[in-house]
């Protein structure tokens, strides 16, 4: 009779510890890839959103879809990917995107064919008078056309600053 208890026991401990890894696994906001972000080094956020932590597996922004309509100087049609951060910071509406958010849009031509990713980069502290955002553009090869504090950039989102320089959509409520 003790050997009994004794194993239902062990059960149920095992059973609420194999709930608790579960519910860890597939929690509501899922945590990035294990590999660190980089710093504002337009060569390695390549890397990191092409190699490490494939932006192309990440979702698109919320209530976009793939080529959308776009403007310049972004391209005729665009392709919005976003990380869990920006995801979450975007679909939760809470006016500013969280530190260590990241934007991808892929920016194409009025013949959908691909002419360029620019990226949108949040580092805590990097340049508080443009939102922390770093900036970057490359070819559709990976080579970066410019990046940093690019003032084509700061200027054109500057209007939207009310919104943390974001243009795809409102991020408030």
């Amino acid at each position: 009779m003790k050997k009994n208890l004794f194993a239902v026991l062990v059960s149920v401990v095992v059973l609420f510890g194999l709930v608790v890894i579960a519910y860890a696994v597939h929690e509501e906001k899922p945590s990035e890839t294990m590999v660190p972000l980089p710093g504002p080094d337009a060569v390695k956020l390549y890397y990191y959103i092409t190699k490490d932590n494939p932006y192309d597996k990440w979702e698109l922004w919320p209530g976009k879809g793939r080529l959308y309509e776009g403007r310049e100087p972004h391209g005729a049609f665009l392709t919005t990917y976003v990380n869990n951060r920006a995801y979450f910071s975007a679909k939760d509406k809470t006016g500013k995107m969280a530190d260590s958010s990241i934007v991808v849009k892929e920016n194409y031509t009025p013949v959908k064919k691909l002419a360029a990713l620019t990226v949108i980069y949040k580092i805590k502290d990097y340049n508080p008078s443009a939102g922390d955002w770093f900036w970057a553009k490359y070819d559709p090869y990976g080579k970066v056309l410019a990046s940093g504090k690019v003032e084509a950039c700061i200027k054109c989102h500057g209007g939207n600053k009310a919104n943390d320089f974001i243009m795809t959509e409102k991020i408030g409520k």
